[in-house]
């Protein structure tokens, strides 16, 4: 970018030299020639970033509905991101499993089969509310939201 800011530095000593060589009624003329430049650059500059955004839309729209989007100020890619998902719910799972053999004994030394029902009942309550949260309905329910309102107009 500092190469363009030099370019459009010396058109403008190049027109302010003009300026001087050729005389006030000249003026207007130079500074027209001068603003269209920086129009041009100015639209330039838009156009590469207008392409950009309709390229990252096409890159999501591509993707898919239920591609996860990235996010962005983390700095995390979409592979990143759905690898941490995928490791959340699985440690989430594991650590569900190994805590479910103390909590069963503990449920039938106390309360016989109905305390392993209980335990097991609320294994399984947690896990659902986890798989709800973390990649269920609720995000699914995000991405809808987010369809709906183009992201220009977030």
């Amino acid at each position: 970018m500092e190469a363009r800011d030099h370019e459009l530095k010396k058109e403008l000593a190049a027109t302010l030299q003009a300026r001087g060589e050729l005389g006030p009624e000249y003026e207007s003329a130079l500074v027209d020639s001068f603003l269209e430049k920086v129009e041009q650059r100015l639209d330039s500059t838009m156009d590469r970033r207008v392409r950009r955004h309709l390229a990252e839309q096409q890159v999501t729209a591509a993707r898919g509905p239920g591609a996860a989007r990235p996010p962005s100020a983390a700095g995390v890619g979409t592979a990143g991101a759905a690898a941490a998902g995928f490791g959340e719910r699985f440690g989430f799972a594991v650590v569900s499993l190994v805590l479910a053999v103390p909590l069963s004994a503990i449920g039938v030394v106390n309360a016989g089969i109905e305390g392993l029902v209980v335990a097991w009942l609320g294994l399984v309550g947690v896990n659902a509310v986890h798989a709800a949260h973390s990649g269920g309905l609720f995000r699914q329910r995000e991405r809808e939201r987010r369809r709906a309102v183009p992201e220009w107009q977030e």
